[in-house]
């Protein structure tokens, strides 16, 4: 007995067999399409390539005063453009002729009584459809006696075209535009970077171009009151000779800075690194107090920290911290300076206050000659009257000024090259770039696609801002060509300015990326700002007034206060960590 088991289709067979008959539709589908435009474009091309040999056997068999395009240079029979039906599509037929100014004469155009060589004639064929497609034959047509050769009336156009070092540019695209319409009336790209055109008395505008490069052009008086380079005048059998330069783009890779910045000291004593000398107290877990006995805590004790000498130091700011003192416990702070290899305290005369101590922050430590005093050391004096008793310092901190930059964001400059196109109606200077551009919220802005060029920059007074310097200096500044990124950094000043600083109460760490908030709504100012890796964000420019401050950031409490603007202002806000 045998026995027969018959197995059905599921439908995962059946998906995974109509894909396959699907790709293999597509694919035979897609060579059948391929087919047909390989065909009706060979078709196409074929009739295309008769009507433009037709048209090339009439224009042989005219007369050659005849040979030219109506209303154009040479002027003749041909019409600009026109139409034929052939195997039921309609083609598109556009004749253009030129007369060749030829070296290959003898005679360089300047001094050929009859530049006008021969014509060069070129008809385009094109149709449309969803396989549309150009062919484009040309061929030159030679006067037959010196008399057709020379009798054309006109003038010749000579072009030449430069780089910034004086070298001629190989094939530039040289335009002759009718100067009222802007149309396009002849073109060129010589190799060598000159080129003799051959035109009716008339002016033009040119204008000489090349991928990459800058642009230059001719300028007529409805554009500027007096051109530097006007249209040139073709005039009848002389030669008109004119010469553009252009250059490989560079750019111009821009910082708007502040002229100062702040740095700052600080410790929270999780460790002994900040820490230069000790006596009867202690550490511990982030706090300083006085070391204990088995009676108690000791009478007094001390602790320095380790010496601060800033870099680029324009003046100190000031001395802050956070501490506890409970009743009949004192600290009070001194700062102290180096001369030589010793360490001296900073005499009241110059710092008030210092030899009894400081109890109460900030201590304003602006007014220390930065030449004397550049290097100083905090310390902090401990005493009680209690021997179960001790005050507790939690962290201190040290700023001050200092010649670094801080980013200034969303800053309007003007940017002005040196190259002068003409003079307006008042006789003052047209210049060929005169922008503004804004840097970002960074503080920064690429301005590519420049020109070789001096350039300055400047900042509208009326801001509140002033470009106290820039470098590279002085101004202006070169650009030179070749594809260059320059990098310019550009240091503001205002009357009234605020640098916040953000750090974490507990470690006294900056917090980046903070949103600061200052308001004055007696002044209409609500300004709020991120704070850069160094938790600094700078409010420029200001008038002097108190404002409100608001910070917050991801993770931490949200702070309020408040703080007077007089000059260039620091404020640091310590905000507490909750997650």
């Amino acid at each position: 007995m045998t026995l027969c088991f018959q197995k059905g289709l599921t439908l995962i067979d059946v998906l995974i067999g109509t894909m396959l008959v699907l790709i293999i539709f597509l694919g035979v589908f897609g060579v059948f399409q391929l087919a047909l435009k390989v065909i009706d474009q060979s078709a196409s091309r074929i009739d295309a390539m008769a009507i433009a040999n037709q048209q090339l056997e009439m224009v042989r068999n005219l007369p050659y005063e005849d040979i030219g395009v109506q209303g154009g240079f040479p002027d003749g029979v041909l019409p600009p453009s026109t139409t034929t039906i052939l195997n039921g599509k309609e083609y598109t037929i556009e004749n253009r002729v030129d007369f060749v100014v030829d070296p290959a004469d003898g005679i360089s155009a300047p001094d050929d009584d009859c530049p006008n060589d021969y014509k060069r004639v070129q008809i385009k064929v094109s149709w449309q459809g969803r396989f549309g497609g150009e062919v484009e034959l040309s061929t030159d047509v030679a006067p037959s006696t010196l008399s057709q050769e020379c009798g054309t009336t006109g003038g010749i156009l000579s072009v030449s075209v430069f780089d910034a070092y004086g070298v001629m540019v190989p094939y530039p695209l040289i335009e002759v535009r009718d100067p009222n319409t802007d149309e396009v009336l002849k073109t060129a790209t010589p190799e060598n970077g000159q080129h003799y055109f051959s035109l009716a008395t008339s002016s033009y505008k040119i204008v000489v171009s090349k991928n990459g490069y800058s642009i230059e052009r001719t300028y007529g008086t409805d554009e500027i009151a007096t051109p530097a380079k006007p249209h040139p005048l073709v005039l009848e059998d002389q030669t008109t000779e004119i010469s553009f330069s252009i250059d490989q783009l560079s750019a111009f890779s821009v910082n708007t800075l502040s002229s100062w910045s702040s740095g700052y000291f600080s410790d929270t004593f999780n460790d002994n690194s900040k820490i230069s000398e000790i006596s009867d107290t202690q550490i511990r877990n982030g706090e300083v107090f006085l070391a204990t006995t088995t009676g108690g805590y000791l009478s007094s004790g001390y602790l320095m920290s380790t010496s601060t000498s800033p870099d680029n130091l324009l003046r100190w700011d000031e001395l802050s911290w956070t501490d506890y003192e409970p009743l009949n416990t004192d600290l009070s702070y001194q700062v102290y300076y180096a001369s030589g290899s010793k360490w001296y305290l900073i005499p009241d005369t110059d710092l008030t206050g210092n030899s009894i101590g400081f109890d109460s922050p900030p201590v304003d430590l602006s007014g220390l000659n930065t030449t004397t005093y550049s290097s100083l050391k905090l310390k902090a004096n401990f005493s009680t009257n209690d021997p179960a008793t001790t005050s507790f310092l939690y962290d201190w901190q040290l700023s001050w000024i200092t010649s670094a930059t801080t980013s200034i964001g969303n800053v309007t400059f003007s940017l002005r090259g040196s190259k002068i196109i003409g003079t307006d109606s008042e006789e003052e200077p047209v210049y060929k770039y005169s922008q503004t551009h804004t840097s970002d919220s960074q503080g920064h802005i690429d301005i590519p696609d420049l020109e070789w060029d001096s350039y300055t920059f400047s900042v509208d007074p009326s801001s509140g801002l002033d470009l106290v310097r820039t470098d590279p200096s002085p101004q202006p500044i070169n650009l030179p060509p070749d594809n260059v990124q320059k990098i310019v950094n550009l240091y503001l000043e205002a009357d009234n300015s605020l640098l916040v600083t953000v750090e974490n109460m507990d470690t006294l760490e900056p917090v980046f990326s903070a949103a600061v908030r200052l308001q004055n709504s007696g002044l209409g100012y609500d300004v709020s700002q991120y704070t850069n890796q160094e938790g600094k964000t700078l409010f420029i420019p200001l008038q002097g007034a108190t404002y409100d401050l608001i910070v917050e950031a991801p993770g931490y409490s949200s702070t309020s206060t408040t703080v007077l603007v007089g000059g260039d202002t620091t404020k640091t806000v310590l905000i507490q960590q909750t997650e």
